[in-house]
């Protein structure tokens, strides 16, 4: 897969760029702050139908301006593709592959694979569970269409028993049982679909972050959920009357936890910057391998930044890594010419360099 052109319109502070791409290398440099990042981000928007960093549409729409436009051109399986999104302010953004408008948005989840990798993904080891919850589901949901919609009619369900939960009158038990019903069946799919994915994920992390730390630290990942040992049916039927004092749903799909260890301890606490960069980068390497494995093609490789807090030997391994066959088009940031330079030689691909200068963009 190959995105061979982009045309964007007033999102954030890009007013506008039209720009053709190499199928191989293409870098973005400039200081911090001129909107490399914000390329990169109209690229993700268009895998995924939303912005990597902004959750709100309305705030990815250039100050003063009233829409954003971004208009991709793909060449998968080698056919020519089209892709269109454009917002404007208090309206509903419409999306299109080749001119024809999608019904729902989640049926062009997974048509464009794309792996991301950004200093923001700290959070995964910072912030804990709601974080690493949605990296496992932004995985899976590349590839398995079924598994968004079980996603979907869970967290619909989950958020009617909360509303019943911290309703002023008393619930209706039948009305409670409804939403359990619904929240232990789409919630066992998940939970099975997630084990499943994570059997697979946990030897292909556990190789990268080998090769990149040269295999001088121990690492692993532990998932947990209250389906491992309990009917989460009977336990949302036993728990009711403490989930009405706390207002929220205690049990389910959405506590499951994703354990992040260095050697027996959490990451998040003994870890270096170098290990936790490190960690996270394998994260993602793994992601792009699996979904590189499900969808027969490499998805685009987006790399914001990610040199940065690591060692001379860690950059040398992920350079050798991005350089090698199993990796397709990737898109490149850096505040620093001579190294970028550098990493491009290293590299030894044909690769389009791109100057980025308060929103503006020119080869």
């Amino acid at each position: 897969m190959q995105l061979t052109s982009i045309s964007i319109l007033n999102y954030k502070n890009i007013e506008e760029a039209e720009l053709a791409f190499s199928p191989n290398i293409n870098c973005f440099i400039g200081n911090n702050g001129m909107g490399k990042t914000n390329l990169l981000d109209a690229v993700y928007y268009l895998s995924f139908c939303k912005s990597y960093f902004n959750a709100g549409d309305s705030q990815n729409i250039r100050h003063d301006a009233e829409f954003f436009m971004i208009q991709g051109k793909y060449r998968l399986n080698g056919e020519t593709e089209e892709i269109y999104c454009g917002i404007k302010r208090r309206q509903k953004k419409q999306f299109k592959r080749n001119k024809k408008e999608y019904e729902r948005l989640s049926d062009h989840i997974g048509l464009l694979p794309l792996t991301l990798i950004s200093p923001d993904d700290s959070t995964l080891i910072s912030e804990g569970s709601d974080e690493r919850r949605k990296f496992i589901d932004g995985v899976i949901s590349q590839y398995n269409k079924s598994y968004l919609n079980h996603l979907l009619h869970y967290n619909n369900a989950l958020r009617q028993r909360n509303a019943l939960l911290k309703s002023e009158t008393a619930a209706d038990d039948a009305l409670m049982d409804i939403w359990e019903s619904q929240m232990a069946e789409h919630g066992m799919y998940i939970y099975e679909e997630r084990k499943r994915f994570i059997e697979e994920f946990i030897p292909v992390f556990q190789r990268f972050y080998s090769y990149i730390s040269d295999e001088n630290e121990r690492i692993s990942l532990h998932y947990r959920s209250q389906h491992d040992d309990r009917d989460i049916k009977t336990s949302m039927e036993a728990t009711r009357t403490r989930d009405r004092i706390l207002g929220f749903s205690t049990q389910g799909i959405h506590k499951d936890e994703l354990e992040m260890l260095l050697g027996d301890y959490p990451i998040k606490r003994v870890g270096s910057q170098g290990q936790n960069k490190t960690y996270v980068i394998s994260l993602k390497m793994a992601q792009f391998d699996f979904l590189k494995r499900t969808h027969n093609y490499p998805p685009l490789l987006l790399l914001d930044d990610i040199f940065d807090k690591l060692d001379a030997n860690r950059v040398k391994r992920i350079v050798e890594l991005v350089s090698g066959d199993t990796f397709g088009q990737i898109f490149i940031t850096d505040t620093n010419r001579k190294h970028l330079d550098r990493i491009l030689e290293q590299i030894g691909q044909e690769s389009f360099i791109f100057q980025v200068e308060n929103g503006k963009v020119c080869r």
